[in-house]
């Protein structure tokens, strides 16, 4: 891995719809120290049906604007028409922020929806990293970096040591191993019994091959965890074995991780989501705010 270099300034899009994960999201920024010259763009869309209301909108957007300026932040606001996903990513494109920030759910989330449908579209669909934050908001003192040695997690790792500091955070750094293969017995010719067998006698080829993966495991982790004290960070590295979102969900519920910081492959060519299985699932499942770091 490359050395990790801060950045002198950070730009942030911040989507606010008035919802309560909004307020979440304006919560976490308000923690985030950046540098001086950082910016925080405001940015609210209405629907052609919201239109009549529009000063309504504009007075709250307004509050939220003079919040981020109280907090010391360099902050302006901007209200337009459309459609929130469609013009949220169309400014991200146009304008290259470092970071979108954006509640989980908004406003006219269905129940039991665990991603509101503008959220999900950003993160599928923009070309920059995006944190999606989950309410209640209750600091980030606790951080978790998702690393399977890819170059798309990676990136997520040099991106978040460019990340806004933030105050009195320690970091957990975890690499998942390959769950051991399911012992398969047949039962009849066309029928395979995928249930586990006991007892199961670990071959020495299985035996040495896991030992491989948790040296490596364990070197990646030594790598990551380097990487991130040289710049501050109280790193910590943590190995599991098994399918990696449980094991992650299951991780930031037993630690009560504040954030997740994953990478993701992002979208093709054919604009198909090939954003990682597990990475996608964080997102839709974990109860805490992801942040998600595209490409590599």
């Amino acid at each position: 891995m490359s050395a990790i270099k801060k950045k002198s300034n950070f730009s942030i899009l911040l989507a606010d719809d008035g919802s309560e994960h909004a307020r979440a999201a304006v919560s976490l920024l308000a923690d985030l120290k950046t540098p001086q010259s950082s910016q925080v763009h405001i940015l609210r869309v209405i629907t052609p049906l919201q239109a009549a209301e529009h000063e309504v909108f504009e007075s709250a957007l307004e509050a939220t604007r003079k919040l981020l300026l109280m907090k010391g932040m360099s902050a302006d606001a901007e209200l337009l028409l459309g459609y929130p996903a469609e013009k949220i990513i169309e400014y991200s494109g146009e304008h290259e922020p470092d970071l979108i920030v954006l509640g989980a759910k908004g406003l006219r989330s269905t129940f039991g929806i665990l991603l509101g449908g503008v959220a999900q579209q950003v993160v599928e669909y923009a070309s920059c990293p995006v944190l999606i934050v989950r309410a209640p908001y209750n600091g980030l003192s606790h951080i978790l970096v998702a690393s399977d040695g890819s170059l798309s997690s990676i990136a997520a790792i040099n991106y978040f040591g460019n990340f806004p500091s933030l105050v009195k955070a320690s970091v957990d750094v975890i690499h998942v191993l390959p769950p051991p293969p399911l012992p398969i017995s047949v039962v009849e010719p066309m029928f395979m019994d995928l249930s586990p067998t006991e007892p199961w006698e670990i071959t020495e080829e299985e035996a040495a091959r896991r030992i491989k993966e948790e040296e490596d495991g364990n070197v990646l982790l030594t790598t990551c965890c380097d990487q991130l004290r040289r710049i501050g960070f109280e790193a910590t590295g943590i190995l599991k074995r098994g399918d990696a979102a449980t094991e992650i969900i299951e991780y930031v519920k037993a630690e009560k991780i504040n954030m997740i910081v994953t990478g993701s492959r992002g979208l093709s060519r054919l604009k198909s989501w090939l954003m990682g299985s597990v990475s996608r699932k964080l997102v839709h499942y974990s109860d805490c705010s992801v942040l998600v770091v595209r490409g590599s």
